[in-house]
């Protein structure tokens, strides 16, 4: 990449990336939630309920990024996030992870497309379109690096705690420093160009901001193959994001079959397992969002490369779940981590290709769309999934997953073009 654009604003970018993902709760999540006495079950509709309210505020808090200013939006996000953070670290039961969840939604409704619509307005700005997906794809290196960090401080914090609630005491820090940097941002990230140079920003119409906001976005979901790729990709991300931290009970099961750290308790080797593995799993996952642009240029056209990784998504899914119904020990981490890995790879793909189809000032509303079904999809598949696995367990719930989506692939395959960068 053109050392150029390692500006001041390109480490900024990148240095919130590494602090938002500094959650220390991220590899211990459902061991949290498993040792509060829920079942599979529970937690399901524990993140049924978070990607809901998520779903309610979704559209709404990106035409309030778009309208009212993208800066205050993240700095709501984050402080709904701390909040949620001190209620977690004090909550015992499913009713209070409730609450917890419902202020963690709101964090994440006013930061999804958010920050990604900031990103895209500087690059804009400054005539870089054409490295949009390069771009991307190093900001978001920087937040695997900061995830792989946080795995190896995260398993410091279990190691030495009496239980897994101090991971969220501790996560409050990072979230702190990050509010402190987004106040530094320049204020002319809070609205796009086009907006900024027709109107003065001072007397700016809310209303009509919104009004404005809303015609853009509407006309960018009129379009068909839009509308084909946010399904496309909301439910490939959906997926994701429902099975991913299944691999926290995978390695609580694999520490008892391990005849290492014998002279540690438990909670000790799960800790100390699961911050090497997570740490390793998000320096590779670093590695691969940082070539995204190198593995998107593979493709003859960017939907080429999102259909390709989509089959390959299924196919890891149905070997995980055959390896999880054999019992076959660490293979099924291998195989967790080379999905963390496609998921990486996709990802800056998927922006830039979403980035193309929507205008600039709606930006954030139309990255909340797609957002937006992500959550409706997770919202329903979380709970059920933790049904079936409650009930067939995990090799024969993510089998029957694979087979489904098998099924509806050819439904929301994409049409392929000549691929072409948005100006």
């Amino acid at each position: 990449m053109d050392r150029s654009i390692y500006d001041y604003q390109y480490w900024k970018f990148s240095a919130y990336g590494f602090l938002k993902n500094l959650r220390f709760f991220d590899p211990f999540i459902v061991l949290f939630f498993l040792e509060t006495g829920l079942s599979y079950l529970e937690i399901g509709l524990l993140i049924s309920f978070r990607e809901i309210i998520i779903n309610i505020f979704e559209i709404p808090s990106g035409v309030a990024a778009d309208s009212l200013g993208r800066r205050k939006s993240m700095i709501l996000s984050f402080s709904a996030y701390i909040f949620s953070f001190i209620i977690f670290f004090y909550s015992k039961n499913f009713y209070t992870h409730l609450i917890a969840m419902f202020f963690y939604a709101i964090g994440e409704a006013f930061r999804s497309g958010t920050h990604k619509a900031m990103i895209l307005e500087y690059i804009r700005s400054r005539g870089l379109l054409h490295l949009k997906i390069l771009y991307y794809g190093h900001t978001r290196s920087w937040s695997q690096i900061g995830s792989a960090f946080s795995a190896v401080i995260a398993g410091i914090i279990v190691f030495f705690s009496p239980d897994y609630s101090y991971i969220f005491l501790f996560s409050i820090i990072p979230y702190l420093l990050g509010l402190l940097l987004l106040w530094s941002y320049p204020r002319e990230l809070d609205y796009s160009k086009e907006k900024s140079k027709s109107e003065n920003l001072g007397d700016i119409s809310y209303l009509k901001q919104i009004k404005d906001t809303l015609i853009d976005l509407l006309g960018m979901i009129k379009q068909k193959e839009s509308r084909r790729v946010i399904i496309n990709t909301s439910i490939f991300d959906a997926v994701f994001k429902s099975i991913k931290d299944y691999l926290q009970p995978v390695l609580l099961a694999l520490v008892t079959g391990l005849p290492i750290l014998l002279n540690l308790k438990e909670g000790e080797k799960i800790s100390v397992l699961s911050a090497g593995v997570y740490f390793i799993l998000y320096l590779i996952t670093s590695y691969a969002a940082r070539s995204a642009g190198s593995f998107s240029d593979i493709f003859r056209s960017r939907e080429k490369g999102l259909n390709i990784t989509f089959i390959s998504g299924i196919s890891f899914i149905l070997v995980l779940g055959i390896v999880l119904y054999l019992d076959l020990n660490i293979l099924p981490v291998i195989i967790f981590i080379v999905f963390y890995l496609l998921q990486n790879l996709r990802k800056p793909i998927v922006i830039g290709l979403l980035s193309s189809r929507i205008p600039a000032a709606a930006m954030a509303s139309g990255l909340s769309v797609e957002s937006q079904s992500k959550t409706l999809i997770v919202a329903v598949l979380a709970p059920l999934l933790g049904y079936l696995v409650d009930t067939f367990g995990l090799g024969v719930s993510f089998i029957i997953l694979a087979v489904s989506l098998g099924v509806i692939y050819p439904f929301i395959k994409l049409k392929e073009f000549s691929d072409t960068e948005g100006t």
